[in-house]
């Protein structure tokens, strides 16, 4: 399960139907609707805020925006609930650590949207989130806490 910090406009058509399926399967966990992947890290950071199920549900809300955007037929109904005034922080250390990952990924999987994506200067994050100084999350499994900017 990844739940992407970084916009969903980013992914690939894989990436961003994984996020839809994997952000649908995050908040039956967090409504106690699965036994599966409830400690999972990935929701650490929505299960720190004071109403999990409502957090989640607004970053759905943006992955449905983006799915909406391209065509596909993601339903508004299956959110729980959402609210466009809230946010959260993420780390820019969290922020370039899954841009290079993405990239990674897109090097062999999608070369043309590899190679847009290189030329990205700011990478925008998904709208629930304010970006915040600071290195990888300390929930990534498996990251260096230092991130090297995909351009150096």
């Amino acid at each position: 399960m990844r739940l992407w910090s970084i916009h969903p406009k980013y992914l690939d058509v894989q990436g961003l139907l994984g996020l839809w399926r994997e952000g649908l399967l995050a908040q039956k966990v967090l409504l106690g609707e699965t036994k599966g992947y409830r400690n999972h890290p990935q929701l650490i950071r929505f299960k720190r805020t004071p109403d999990p199920v409502l957090y989640l549900g607004t970053y759905l809300y943006y992955v449905y925006q983006e799915g909406v955007r391209r065509g596909y037929s993601f339903k508004e109904e299956k959110i729980v609930r959402y609210d466009l005034s809230l946010k959260m922080p993420v780390t820019e250390g969290q922020v370039k650590y899954e841009f290079n990952h993405l990239l990674g990924k897109l090097k062999m999987r999608d070369p043309e949207r590899y190679e847009e994506l290189l030329r990205v200067q700011v990478i925008e994050v998904n709208p629930i989130f304010y970006v915040v100084e600071g290195d990888v999350e300390e929930w990534e499994k498996g990251a260096k806490r230092r991130v090297r900017d995909p351009k150096e």
